[in-house]
């Protein structure tokens, strides 16, 4: 099969489009012959090596995947050849620790494209139980664009950040993969929501996805708009997905007793502010990062509703995987990017 591979750190040119072996599925997994894959963020941090610091080489990467069901390994009676599934994307290993919940604190835990070979490939082999049926009645390259941003902002805005209707929020990045998603899921759950954009494009992105108030960070400080916005309070909740010098601002952004959730590090994975601006007020600072099963699952509810929508970007042959990752690492993104790996 054809799979977009790694055999070392670096720029998205370390990327090669290489033919690989076909899994075969073990007992009690299933193989899906992948129909889209998505891209997320995480992947170019990866595949940069800031995640972690080494990867079994040669190594595919790749969370994010819509597909059908290709072969059943033994014992998988749950599932039928050519069925369009959707792999979960993070999970523990160990078949002792898959009730663990939050799933990402079992000691097994990992995401396909970490631990496992990922989605950019033609085939990928994953264990039955970490497989859903997709009946969202979306093309493949639409569900491809869910599983990890979907999941992943569920967890952060209703789990961790415990939003609300009513409530006040502010997300960074609203014209990103991420910060696209967690507006929809805040206003899915019934909040007002602020978010902060870099240009005027991706503003009028945001604002089209249901933003209330977009700033422009070239054009404006966030702290005082989200504070004259919210009658001088400060929002309820803030989604970071930036961190770096950005985060002690979106501690400033909260209102006493309101909660920051540490979701990413776009800007930076260090950290400094005055600790007095946290505890003065009882303000929260939480990380949240992988999802439940579960926190997928009512997303895609939410999908099926067409509360949540997805947002493709642009779609790419997997051949044009180190062409994607060029595009994701210099924010020229709105939405997601999408690869296709049976495309020429």
């Amino acid at each position: 099969m054809k799979a977009a591979v790694i055999h070392k750190f670096g720029d998205p040119d370390v990327l090669k489009y290489e033919d690989v072996p076909t899994p075969t599925p073990k007992p009690g997994h299933v193989l899906i012959k992948v129909l889209a894959a998505g891209i997320n963020r995480f992947d170019d941090y990866l595949r940069e090596g800031s995640i972690v610091p080494e990867l079994p080489f040669p190594h595919i990467l790749g969370s994010d995947a819509a597909g059908e069901v290709a072969e059943l390994g033994k014992g998988v009676k749950s599932f039928k050849i050519g069925e369009r599934v959707i792999p979960v994307p993070g999970f523990p290993v160990k078949e002792e620790e898959y009730d663990i919940r939050p799933a990402a604190t079992a000691s097994s835990f990992t995401l396909a494209g970490l631990g496992i070979p990922g989605m950019y490939a033609q085939y990928i082999e994953i264990p039955a139980q970490w497989v859903i049926k997709d009946d969202t009645g979306l093309k493949p390259e639409e569900v491809a664009t869910l599983p990890v941003v979907l999941g992943s902002s569920v967890r952060a805005v209703k789990v961790v950040g415990a939003v609300k209707a009513g409530d006040k929020v502010l997300v960074h990045s609203g014209a990103s993969g991420s910060g696209s998603m967690q507006i929809q899921v805040a206003k899915a759950l019934g909040a007002k929501v602020a978010t902060t954009v870099r240009d005027d494009a991706k503003g009028e992105f945001a604002k089209k996805i249901g933003a209330d108030l977009v700033i422009n960070t070239r054009k404006e400080d966030f702290v005082g708009r989200v504070k004259e916005w919210s009658g001088g309070r400060g929002a309820d909740v803030v989604i970071d997905n930036l961190a770096g010098d950005v985060l002690p601002k979106s501690i400033d952004a909260a209102r006493p007793l309101g909660v920051v959730v540490a979701y990413g590090f776009a800007a930076g994975p260090e950290v400094k502010f005055d600790i007095r601006n946290l505890f003065f007020a009882e303000k929260q600072l939480r990380g949240s990062m992988a999802s439940n099963t579960e926190d997928l699952k009512w997303g895609l509810e939410e999908v099926r509703a067409g509360r949540i929508k997805p947002l493709v970007d642009r779609k790419l042959p997997l051949s044009q995987a180190a062409e994607a990752h060029r595009l994701i690492s210099t924010n020229q993104v709105a939405g997601n990017i999408v690869l296709l790996p049976w495309a020429e």
